[in-house]
């Protein structure tokens, strides 16, 4: 079985994530860059920390070579921005990194990127699908060794020009002029390497905790959140640190921990940076969210005059959007997000710092900025929880759901319901709720964001008895 979701093909190693399932897959994007006549371009590969990722890349790199498409592979473990930018810069109609993001350990998977460095859109993994559901076994693969000899595997290390891709977005002169003391935590994942050398560039004071390379991520699941920052947050405000910043497995995502030790919610950060850039760098255009994501950044578009526009999960959508109405902000509660002018995907390396950067133009610690947006705009409560089910139990709560339209008694009243992306419910008083499957973990998702934590919590806590689920 392979199926996308909304961050690419994601699967249990030795289950579906196998050599054969890989070398399906790079066949039917084969087949599929003959068919657009785009073959002649090659392709793009690189691959994360996780377990089998470097062979998995080899592996489908040498279906690309029996195909006669010249395949660059990465050679070293590097952020899945660094294949995006790499694919938008060098103009190559795809590219595919190896990787489950944030998933658990047991996990691994496939990004596919088109044309520009975005992320595969639904039509565009639909067609994939496609010829993957028509391949013909075996799929011919040539020796990777041969295919190095022949000029059709070439191993490259294009980090340098990422990094001074960011580096001339960055107002590095403000950073050096401050010297902050960072702490980084790339969650045993990608971004060590790239961070630091931006950072220490910047001549800011680097510590970094949990760099080593382990493909079990020290137990814990590789997304950067309150529960899994803990350690973080301790050096921070034991070590009186400016900023603490982490990223998942693969670099797209971040968390952050303030000057305080406070860990900041991935809306906060959206909110914060689209603020920033508006009011203290002058830049204009929409912010474009998912479904899933604080409607305290449409109040900030507002504000300063602009349109904040909801699409469903999946930072495709939100770079599609992006795209149509040239906005400034794009991001994802998850903790991904994106800026005009840069890639068009999402990137923890960048986000961190352009974070960075506000905190040495503004010349206000990090704490001071959410304060100063929280007497503007509000505090921000969200709610979030995950609920496991089986096969039958996720039919029932479909049926239920987005069939029947089936709502439960809520003590809020209703504005609106959506059925865009899940079910998703609006108040009048600006708080909603959502249920909805997630498309890259089996799970469904609750979230909730209300004017204080208790209603959030309550208004999950209803659909989760209406639904008859336990928290996960």
């Amino acid at each position: 079985m392979i199926k996308f979701g909304t961050g690419g093909w994601r699967a249990v190693i030795g289950d579906d994530f196998t050599k054969e399932n890989i070398q399906i897959l790079a066949g039917a994007l084969c087949r599929k860059m003959r068919d657009e006549g785009v073959a002649g371009s090659g392709i793009v590969l690189g691959y994360d920390r996780r377990f089998l990722s470097k062979e998995a890349m080899q592996w489908a790199a040498e279906v690309f070579a029996a195909e006669g498409i010249t395949a660059y592979l990465i050679n070293k473990s590097s952020p899945t921005p660094l294949v995006m930018f790499y694919v938008m810069k060098h103009q190559l109609p795809y590219g595919m990194m190896v990787t489950a993001s944030h998933n658990p350990a047991i996990y691994n998977g496939i990004k596919i990127f088109t044309a520009g460095g975005r992320d595969a859109d639904e039509a565009q993994t639909r067609d994939i699908e496609a010829y993957i559901d028509a391949a013909e076994l075996p799929v011919p693969a040539m020796d990777y060794e041969a295919g190095k000899d022949r000029g059709l595997i070439q191993e490259i290390y294009p980090l340098n020009e990422y990094i001074d891709s960011i580096i001339a977005e960055i107002n590095m002169d403000a950073i050096k002029d401050k010297n902050l003391r960072i702490v980084l935590d790339p969650m045993y994942g990608v971004s060590e390497t790239s961070l630091r050398m931006i950072l220490q560039t910047a001549r800011c004071e680097v510590e970094t905790i949990h760099d080593r390379h382990d493909t079990l991520f020290g137990g814990k699941l590789p997304a950067p959140s309150a529960a899994t920052l803990r350690s973080l947050q301790n050096v921070v405000v034991d070590g009186h640190f400016d900023i603490g910043i982490a990223t998942d497995g693969d670099a797209d995502r971040i968390g952050v921990i303030d000057d305080t030790g406070r860990f900041l919610h991935p809306n906060e950060i959206l909110v914060l940076l689209y603020y920033y850039l508006e009011k203290y760098k002058g830049k204009k255009g929409p912010a474009v969210r998912n479904i899933c994501t604080t409607c305290v950044l449409d109040e900030v578009a507002a504000s300063f005059g602009e349109t904040c526009y909801e699409v469903p999960v999946g930072f495709k959508h939100i770079s599609s959007k992006m795209n149509e109405t040239d906005a400034l902000i794009g991001g994802e509660s998850s903790g991904g997000l994106t800026v005009r002018g840069h890639i068009k995907g999402k990137d923890g390396i960048y986000a961190a710092m352009l974070l960075v950067e506000m905190i040495a133009v503004t010349g206000k610690k990090l704490s001071q900025i959410i304060r100063e947006i929280e007497s503007l705009y509000g505090q921000i409560h969200m709610e979030e929880n995950d609920y496991h089910f089986s096969q039958e139990k996720k039919e029932e709560i479909q049926k239920r759901l987005m069939e029947e339209k089936a709502l439960p008694e809520l003590p809020y009243e209703i504005e609106k319901v959506s059925y865009l992306d899940g079910s998703k419910v609006y108040f009048r008083d600006g708080g909603w709720v959502i249920a909805r499957f997630s498309g890259t973990e089996p799970l469904l998702r609750i979230f909730s964001e209300m004017k204080n934590p208790s209603d959030a919590q309550n208004v999950c806590r209803i659909y989760e008895d209406f639904l008859g689920l336990t928290s996960k």
